[in-house]
């Protein structure tokens, strides 16, 4: 018989769907899979119109069947079937879609919902066969055709004989190169696998042949080989099924199902939207961070299914970067998908469904702060640099979004607060909201810079996370308040006339001589405020904190940046007057003191001793 052409635009257009378009060559089963099923879906719909036709459930199936023996995968349906006007059309023109049509014929009614919308998810099959077989025989006929091709020479249709409606495609499975092993797609193991990633959902129960090993009747120790038909896929989907069937087993059994984590999650948000556009979602909090969250390697990203095919493993858009621990999965029919069914188009129903899915979690976090506040406390302690990082980044743009969710260490609680239950402890007398950085709590409580604070009675928030600073700082103020920071050059509080003796202009020339010897290590020397016990402070002027400044040389990049430090000194220190006797007397002594005030001070920030030996051999000198 003679070889008909493909009516597109021949070889050049096949080769391009079958090498481009398609990124995993296993795609393939589940586009065939998918067609079966609008085949079936087909019959259903004509059942809802046709009163004669009976839909009887269990009589529609899709069938796998491997053959090794002769390298064949056939891919059956108990569907609707094809004429042969129909292979013509629907097969012999690229690009062309019978489930299209159909669709659009059909859209104004009611019915199931078409996955095929683009003609090409056929010919992928040609990714990994060399010869694919199309026999159908169309419902409600007694003739069937096969359809044959091996490319993009061409196809033939020829009468063909098949007992019962509905469609075998069978591929020819390529052989093996030294780049591609083809013998996959002949394997079991390989073929359950791919079903239950893509096609687990497809409404249809999905059976294949199962080998298994049994005891041989009669004997103890001897086994047999066999096969039994199994269904492969689950069919409905946990998101599909009412809320109120479900239990918190349900959802942590699907979380380890789809191996969203090896932990519990803390939080579930099942979503069924039906406005502006119609999905459904099941979401998760993880309980612990991903070994590999901070890494290159992790990805974001929810699992997206279109009608219960999975179309991408990690769609990151349908995720603020802020919320990227969250796992799960959403599942929509009005998706605008590319021609591949693999990515998604950029339009506003994949900006309206992000857009509720950030405030949905958003809405279940803010839940869990407020009704239980231990379980978000150990969510936080697992991501809250995550939602700190979320304020800082962005230009700040998400700081609306986040603040409330914040929790720092509080001084006076001794415990994580937010910012609003420290706005609402503050006195009618304080001007900021304080806080103080540092690598831990511990070393915190000992610096020098919080004892003015601490001594009228104001609350501190402790930063020990290194982009704490950097989030405040993005934040500017909460309800009013500015953030303040204890180290910062003027703090808004005037401290009591006995307690401190800072005349600057009695001591000028002395700080003068003091910022003379430190060189340009200092912006200045002054008489401090702040200081109650402890001899010497630094403390910065400018946007740039002295812990910032440590943070930013820590980076790979290295960062040459200097905060403006003031060394600043306790005039009520016993100190001081021997600061004050060496000036009068003693150049030499002068030096040696203002030095090792100075590197004190930098140990007490936690900042390296330009010349420890010259350090130790100051301490050596005051002892002699």
């Amino acid at each position: 018989m003679a070889k008909k052409q493909f009516q597109a635009e021949s070889k050049r257009l096949l080769e391009m769907m079958i090498n481009s378009i398609y990124t995993q060559r296993e795609i393939f089963l589940r586009e065939l899979i998918s067609n079966a099923s609008d085949a079936i879906d087909k019959i259903y719909y004509k059942a809802l119109t046709d009163d004669n036709l009976v839909f009887n459930r269990e009589d529609y199936y899709i069938k796998i069947t491997p053959d090794k023996e002769n390298r064949t995968l056939t891919i059956s349906d108990t569907g609707i079937g094809m004429t042969e006007e129909e292979l013509e059309n629907n097969l012999g023109i690229i690009a062309k879609s019978g489930s299209l049509a159909f669709k659009k014929e059909n859209e104004a009614k009611d019915g199931h919902n078409i996955i095929g919308q683009f003609g090409v998810g056929f010919y992928s099959a040609f990714m990994v066969a060399d010869v694919v077989t199309v026999i159908s025989k169309p419902f409600g006929s007694d003739q069937a055709f096969k359809w044959e091709s091996e490319g993009a020479d061409g196809y033939t249709i020829v009468p063909f004989d098949k007992a019962t409606p509905g469609t075998d495609i069978i591929l020819k499975i390529k052989e093996n190169t030294e780049e591609d092993q083809y013998d996959e797609f002949l394997e079991e193991y390989r073929l359950r696998a791919i079903i239950k990633k893509y096609s687990d959902f497809i409404r249809y129960p999905i059976k294949m042949d199962v080998s298994g090993q049994r005891p041989k009747e009669g004997t103890e120790n001897e086994f047999e080989e066999y096969k039994e038909e199994q269904t492969i896929n689950s069919m409905v989907p946990i998101w599909r099924k009412n809320k109120n069937e479900l239990t918190a087993e349900d959802y942590e059994n699907f979380y380890h199902e789809k191996r969203y984590g090896f932990d519990k999650p803390l939080k579930h948000i099942h979503i069924s939207a039906d406005g502006a556009v119609v999905y459904n979602a099941i979401l998760f909090i993880p309980e612990n961070i991903p070994f590999d969250y901070y890494t290159k390697e992790y990805e974001k990203g929810l699992e997206l299914y279109s009608n219960g095919v999975l179309i991408m493993d990690k769609c990151g858009d349908l995720l603020p970067d802020y919320f990227g621990f969250v796992k799960g999965m959403v599942d929509s029919e009005d998706l605008s998908l590319n021609i591949s069914r693999e990515l998604l188009q950029h339009d506003r129903q994949l900006t309206l469904i992000a857009r509720n899915i950030k405030n949905k979690i958003k809405g279940q976090l803010q839940s869990m702060l407020k009704d239980e506040r231990e379980q978000y406390e150990k969510f936080y302690n697992s991501f809250g640099r995550q939602l700190k990082f979320g304020v800082y980044n962005d230009y700040g743009m998400h700081k609306e979004d986040l603040q409330d969710l914040l929790m720092f260490y509080s001084s006076k609680e001794k415990k994580l607060v937010t910012l609003d239950e420290y706005v609402s402890r503050m006195p009618e007398d304080q001007k900021y909201i304080y806080y103080a950085s540092g690598e831990s709590i511990e070393r915190i409580e000992k610096l020098p810079q919080t004892e003015l604070v601490a001594d009228k009675g104001y609350e501190i928030l402790y930063l020990t996370d290194d982009i704490d600073e950097f989030a405040l700082k993005t934040i500017l103020n909460y309800k009013e308040k500015e953030f303040k920071s204890v180290s910062s050059g003027d703090l808004g509080i005037e401290p009591d006339e006995k307690d401190q003796e800072t005349d600057e202009s009695s001591n000028k020339e002395l700080f003068e001589a003091m910022q003379g010897i430190l060189g340009g290590k200092v912006k200045s020397v002054k008489a401090s405020k702040r200081l109650k016990s402890h001899p010497v402070c630094l403390s910065a002027e400018g946007d740039l904190s002295i812990e910032m400044e440590k943070i930013l040389k820590a980076m790979p990049s290295g960062q040459d940046v200097q905060a403006d430090k003031v060394l600043e000194i306790n005039v009520n220190h016993e100190v001081f007057q021997s600061l004050k006797a060496a000036h009068e007397n003693d150049k030499e002594k002068l030096s040696l003191y203002t030095n090792l005030l100075y590197n004190q001070a930098l140990l007490i920030e936690g900042l390296p001793v330009q010349d420890p030996v010259e350090f130790t051999n100051d301490i050596c000198k005051i002892m002699v």
